[in-house]
């Protein structure tokens, strides 16, 4: 489902978007001339382009911000709690980097520190019980959180053989945190997963607040897309919805979007490869940097553009909203269009 305009440029780029509703469905053309038609159900929400966008309404609004830009959070947003990110552990299961409460003492709302393990190898070292540096870590965790509302844990390179390491870890931190809010950001499911580290139902029996993560449905890596259609997010948020109490459930968004081009020129090359790019690019100037021969050539690459705006996120969250989610989050703080802003306000 493609809800906006893919954008192309070759050497200099102009974004534009645009939306279409007919009738029962959506037809979005793209600058090749290709149009595809996407889900009536999805269709029927769009608003009319240029038309007066809903406001959305949730009892907690959540917004990331990143250590050292700090400035992104302005007075008087419309949020109520910050995941201050991003304490993380280090190569030797020591918790660092942990931000200071102090930067964000004008903000009037809940602060929760928020931290991250990003390694597959590292999570499995300092889950696994039995290792000293398991209880170490802990302890600096719940010593850390002392000056914060809540601790959010962010560990997305768990193992499924790590499943129940993780579970017990969890619950050691929920434990000993007392009465501070705990949370535990996941990944997007659609259904359920044998084995899953970050099963819905086992998590969210220890934790305050789950935050699913509704985004990189589309990555760098990926073909081109959304970061998040809104099929897929209803779908997620249907699931979600199934396994975890409404009170708990945070529905992530995403703030940034994403760019895939066509071609990457980058790899090694033998030198008959070398004389063939010469060949083909009609390179005519070859010079040496100390010895070394070198030229430069240009290639015109075709760049597809995927991003949110006031628009895509309205739909986002009055699709949420209908479907009975109570509490969002942003990632992150200072990827966002202003905009947004005017069309979200907390529950009284």
């Amino acid at each position: 489902m493609l809800l906006f305009l893919p954008v192309f440029f070759l050497c200099a780029c102009t974004t534009t978007s645009s939306h279409y509703r007919k009738g029962g469905a959506a037809s979005l053309s793209d600058a090749a001339g290709q149009s595809e038609t996407i889900d009536p159900e999805i269709a029927a929400m769009l608003p009319r382009e240029g038309g007066a966008l809903p406001v959305s309404s949730f009892r907690e609004i959540w917004a990331y911000v990143v250590a050292g830009r700090e400035g992104a959070l302005q007075p008087d947003l419309p949020v109520s709690d910050i995941g201050y990110f991003g304490a993380d552990v280090n190569m030797y299961g020591t918790l660092v980097d942990v931000p200071s409460r102090a930067k964000l003492a004008a903000f009037p709302g809940r602060v929760h520190m928020v931290v991250k393990c990003d390694s597959r190898s590292l999570s499995h070292f300092v889950l696994l019980p039995g290792r000293p540096e398991r209880p170490a870590l802990i302890r600096d965790l719940l010593n850390a959180a002392k000056n914060f509302d809540g601790l959010q844990i962010d560990f997305e390179n768990v193992t499924q053989a790590d499943a129940g390491a993780f579970a017990s870890f969890l619950a050691e931190l929920r434990a000993g945190l007392g009465g501070k809010i705990f949370s535990v950001a996941l990944p997007a499911r659609t259904g359920k997963i044998s084995n899953d580290p970050y099963d819905y139902d086992t998590i969210s029996a220890v934790a305050d607040r789950i935050v699913v993560m509704a985004y990189d449905e589309h990555w760098s890596g990926s073909a081109p897309g959304s970061i998040a259609t809104l099929s897929w997010c209803k779908r997620v948020a249907d699931y979600s919805l199934k396994t975890i109490s409404p009170d708990k459930l945070i529905m992530g968004l995403p703030f940034y979007g994403r760019a895939w081009g066509s071609v990457n020129p980058s790899r090694a090359l033998v030198y008959s490869g070398v004389q063939s790019l010469i060949d083909e690019h009609r390179v005519r100037n070859v010079r040496r940097e100390n010895g070394i021969p070198v030229f430069t050539y240009e290639v015109s690459v075709p760049v597809t553009v995927y991003y949110e705006d006031e628009y895509s996120l309205s739909v986002r969250m009055n699709m949420y909203s209908s479907q009975g989610v109570a509490a969002i989050a942003f990632w992150r703080l200072g990827q966002e269009t202003q905009a947004v802003w005017k069309l979200l306000q907390i529950k009284k």
